[in-house]
């Protein structure tokens, strides 16, 4: 059995794919690449893919599939898997081969009946014309390099968000809960990091600076413009996580309060990015995602309703948007998420 099992989804990638290619190959025997073609039509990325199977045959899968969406592309990579663990790197995104190396010393040391069901690392802001990269880290929240639990768990701060970037998860763990994420939908990485959360008992964190998140293609999903015109599919997402919230059978009250403070967040992006478009029609979809929660789960609706970012993105008449698109741009000054 390969130790950690990469799934990479590539859509027309070719440009950029081989840099995230490479760096997880500095794992060596111990790691299995599954490289995803998801209907490239533009270039030559299943070649790519295909290049790299036939020079590393026991090291890398490469699969081609029908354009199903990122979310498509990770099932597949995850039927596909076979190594205890499981981590999705997106094609633009690379590893640092030096914290990659502490990673997987660490993978190895653990004992088959201590294994922990997930594992968090840094991650660094790769984004482009910035010369001081910003790194998310975990220190003042979790205990490090140490098998702990929910309850030992601290604060965390607006940035700290247990990301895809974040997390490797134990393979079988991601199996066992049946996570499947939808077709055709943008931002489920926040599926594949939310719903799994509940099957979570022993976690470990590494503080090391491993998973590089590229910022500054103007096609990426994070772009401010394009995230406005894929909205429907960030509010799909948003509901579909509320109501896995809500069937979930969440039996760690910590772990309960971090979903709900994750689908704050959420509700709040939602929200930011409906009032940012300006449009009548936008505003009646924040009006009508408020209405579906209340209307889903009253008691939910008033934790999440009457937060403090709750608050910052209902505030009314334009003076109340103005206020809130000032808060967002402060936010994204200081965080620089996209």
């Amino acid at each position: 059995m390969k130790l950690l099992s990469f799934a990479i989804p590539c859509y027309n990638s070719a440009e950029y794919m081989e840099k995230c290619i490479k760096s997880v190959l500095e794992g060596g025997e111990d790691v299995e690449v599954i490289i995803v073609d998801d209907g490239s039509t533009k270039d030559n990325t299943l070649e790519i893919a295909r290049k790299y199977e036939a020079e590393y045959p026991d090291i890398v899968k490469a699969v081609h599939q029908e354009n199903g969406g990122h979310g498509q592309a990770v099932n597949t990579g995850l039927k596909y898997a076979t190594g205890k663990f499981f981590k999705v790197v997106d094609s633009d995104d690379w590893v640092d081969v030096k914290s990659y190396k502490k990673i997987l010393e660490t993978l190895r040391q653990f004992p088959e009946d201590n294994e922990p069901d997930m594992l968090i690392a840094n991650y660094v802001y790769e984004k482009v014309g910035e010369k001081r990269k910003k790194v998310v880290h975990y220190d003042n929240v979790f205990p490090q390099e140490q098998m702990f639990s929910w309850e030992d768990i601290g604060h965390f701060k607006i940035d700290q968000y247990i990301l895809m970037h974040t997390v490797i998860y134990r393979t079988q763990l991601l199996k066992d809960c049946g996570l499947k994420l939808p077709m055709h939908t943008f931002y489920v990485d926040n599926i594949f990091v939310f719903e799994p959360l509940p099957f979570v008992k022993k976690m470990y964190y590494v503080n090391t600076n491993f998973y590089r998140y590229f910022i500054g293609r103007d096609d990426q999903s994070v772009n401010e413009k394009v995230m406005i015109s894929r909205i429907d599919q960030q509010l799909q997402v948003t509901k579909r996580m509320i109501g896995s919230y809500l069937a979930a059978d969440i039996d760690n009250e910590k772990c309960r309060r971090y979903m709900r403070n994750y689908l704050r967040i959420m509700m709040e992006v939602s929200s930011i990015f409906l009032i940012i478009s300006g449009t009548y029609e936008n505003a009646g979809k924040k009006k009508d995602l408020w209405k579906y929660l209340r209307d889903t789960d009253k008691k939910l609706y008033n934790e999440l309703r009457y937060s403090t970012l709750g608050w910052s993105v209902n505030l009314p008449g334009a003076v109340g948007r103005t206020i809130s698109k000032t808060g967002y741009k402060v936010m994204n000054k200081l965080i620089g998420f996209n």
